[in-house]
């Protein structure tokens, strides 16, 4: 049928057909693509301030702070910041890097009865503000949400159905930076800008929550600056 169609109309279908390529291709991009602007990694200037340190001195004390808050305040609600930048026209995500081998996203555990957005916007301002400095720092909107269900270092981007108290919630929230600025990061991290291709299924390097960011940003349509 098509050939027949081809050979009766010529030029003309294969115009017509094009054009209603290029529109089902626009429609698409409309309806379902949000647009977000990277600005270029040499729009941001590093500085350095003094050390700043997690509360807890290792992850068995993290989670014995967890099990005695959690009769007190309940669920733990945390939160994170996902900063994105572009290198020769490839998303980047910044993360701090403490010693060789453990990475994070910037973020906070929410005070109770704590806005989540206030919290996250304070925390990150703490970590990577200068002082006296005030960064519009966007919180675009939410991109993902994950669920511990024990005291214990596995999280899952669902509840699992045997769970009806789960110990903590992190949820990761798109970070719109503005088009310049000037960080400090404390001295005891790195700021790193980390490709997506080198987080994509490495949660061997990078953990399951930041290896999966790439699927998680992958709705999004960049314009790079």
């Amino acid at each position: 049928l098509f050939r027949s169609l081809r050979a009766m109309n010529g030029e003309s279908f294969k115009l017509s057909y094009y054009n209603e390529y290029k529109s089902y291709l626009s429609m698409t991009i409309s309806m379902n693509d949000r647009i977000v602007q990277l600005y270029p990694l040499s729009n941001y200037t590093f500085g350095t301030k003094e050390s700043q340190y997690e509360k807890d001195a290792s992850v068995a004390a993290r989670f014995q702070r967890m099990r005695d808050e959690f009769p007190l305040i309940g669920m733990r609600r945390t939160v994170e910041g996902v900063l994105l930048v572009h290198e020769h026209n490839l998303p980047h995500v910044l993360l701090l890097q403490l010693g060789t081998s453990f990475f994070k996203l910037p973020g906070c555990e929410v005070p109770p009865g704590g806005d989540e957005v206030e919290s996250l916007k304070s925390s990150l301002t703490n970590t990577l503000g200068r002082q006296g400095d005030v960064i519009n720092w966007g919180v675009d909107e939410l991109i993902g949400t994950w669920w511990r269900p024990n005291y214990e270092p596995p999280q899952y981007p669902y509840i699992p159905p045997h769970v009806t108290k789960p110990k903590e919630t992190r949820r990761l929230y798109l970070i719109r930076l503005p088009e310049r600025a000037m960080f400090a990061v404390p001295r005891n991290y790195k700021l790193v800008a980390a490709p997506l291709f080198e987080l994509y299924d490495n949660s061997t390097g990078y953990g399951p929550v930041i290896s999966s960011l790439p699927q998680n940003l992958s709705r999004f349509r960049y314009v790079y600056a």
